[in-house]
């Protein structure tokens, strides 16, 4: 599942550069997730990077972009050309 960030955001750009996908980048308002790229750091690392940076805790899971585990690491695999 890719994840959102909610209208709580306060741009403090901490989420940006933590992404390994560069899924995450400034909206016309708040930081934006793009779904297409987002694998939720599977194959990168244990948990979402940007989860564990953001300090107002406004980082979820996106209801309309389910994935479930081999779903994103399959995302991974074709986002690093390890297909």
């Amino acid at each position: 599942m890719a994840l959102i960030i909610d209208d709580s955001c306060i741009n403090c750009d901490m989420c940006e550069p933590e992404c390994p996908n560069s899924a995450i980048s400034m909206g016309e308002e708040i930081y934006e997730i793009e779904p297409d790229l987002c694998t939720e750091c599977v194959g990168h690392y244990d948990k979402p990077t940007c989860i564990s940076v953001c300090p107002i805790d406004c980082i979820d899971p996106d209801p309309a972009h389910k994935e479930s585990q081999d779903e994103l690491l399959v995302k991974y695999a074709i986002l690093t050309g390890k297909v």
